[in-house]
């Protein structure tokens, strides 16, 4: 039998792990386990936040056509039948866009889809 030294594979390990943890506060920087699991924990929460990002980024969205759109006098569950109607194909997106950064072009859409 051979003894196995793990020398520089398991301190490679350690280094790559430490890396990651930077900025970690307390024994989740420093100590070897309570560090492996704050990564997996950050792991977790990294991969249901990228999931949530999509969500909360469609209700500002909404949020920001919504108000562009009353001031048109309309609300946004009829701005949309309408737009569907109409056959527009903008997105949510591109239409909170519209409104946030270019008022006089979605105003423009806002009157296509009213008259």
């Amino acid at each position: 039998m051979v003894r196995v030294k793990r020398g520089f594979v398991a301190r490679r390990r350690r280094t790559k792990m430490r890396r990651k943890a930077k900025g970690f506060r307390g024994g989740a920087r420093t100590q070897m386990r309570r560090r492996h699991q704050a990564l997996m924990k950050a792991g977790v929460h990294a991969t249901r936040h990228r999931r949530q990002k999509k969500r909360t980024m469609r209700s500002l969205w909404i949020v920001r056509v919504n108000a562009a759109v009353r001031e048109a006098g309309l609300t946004y569950s009829r701005f949309i039948a309408l737009l569907k109607e109409k056959k527009v194909g903008l997105d949510r997106r591109a239409l909170a866009d519209l409104a946030f950064n270019h008022p006089d072009d979605f105003a423009k859409i806002v009157a296509m889809v009213k008259g």
